[in-house]
């Protein structure tokens, strides 16, 4: 699979009526300069999600394409986290920093899309978030970008677990 595409998983375990799909963020190459030559190595930044609240990211290395992306699904797999969404949005403005990285995510009016970088786009989307502003501040690194975006979802609450911490009755 080449980076930027999206596939459904054909072995995907299913939650409710929705597949994972995955999608390759970027795909790294490493060089080691050897007597012979040199001897490249892979790394791939996978997301995987199901465009219904559940989404996970991994990162994989290997010795050749196929298996760093292989490797980093599983690991994709087993990170996969619940994301709290109001209708097609994020229920709050959310902050998040990773590494030299601040991301900034707004909730959006229906119709606006997903205004985001190439990186932040495919997570945000295999999230199941279809308006949503967003605003990175300092790195643009592609595994810091997508961490601070992990960790930005994590800290969505709904209205209700709010009520629930603060010991709050809605009505």
């Amino acid at each position: 699979m080449v980076e930027g595409q999206t596939q459904t998983i054909e072995d995907a375990e299913f939650f409710g009526d929705k597949v994972f799909e995955e999608h390759v963020v970027k795909i790294y190459r490493c060089a080691k300069v050897v007597k012979g030559g040199r001897r490249f190595r892979f790394a791939a930044l996978v997301v995987v999600g199901n465009r219904a609240g559940q989404v996970g990211v991994g990162y994989g290395k290997a010795n050749e394409v196929p298996a760093a992306v292989e490797k980093a699904v599983k690991k994709a797999k087993k990170e996969i986290v619940k994301i709290n969404l109001k209708g097609n949005t994020i229920p709050h403005p959310v902050i998040s920093n990773y590494g030299s990285t601040k991301l900034v995510m707004v909730p959006a009016n229906e119709g606006t899309g997903v205004i985001a970088g190439v990186n932040l786009r495919p997570l945000l989307e295999l999230a199941g978030i279809k308006d949503v502003l967003t605003k990175c501040y300092g790195s643009t690194n592609p595994k810091n970008l997508i961490k601070a975006g992990m960790l930005g979802l994590m800290k969505l609450r709904s209205p209700e677990q709010i009520a629930r911490i603060r010991g709050v009755d809605l009505k």
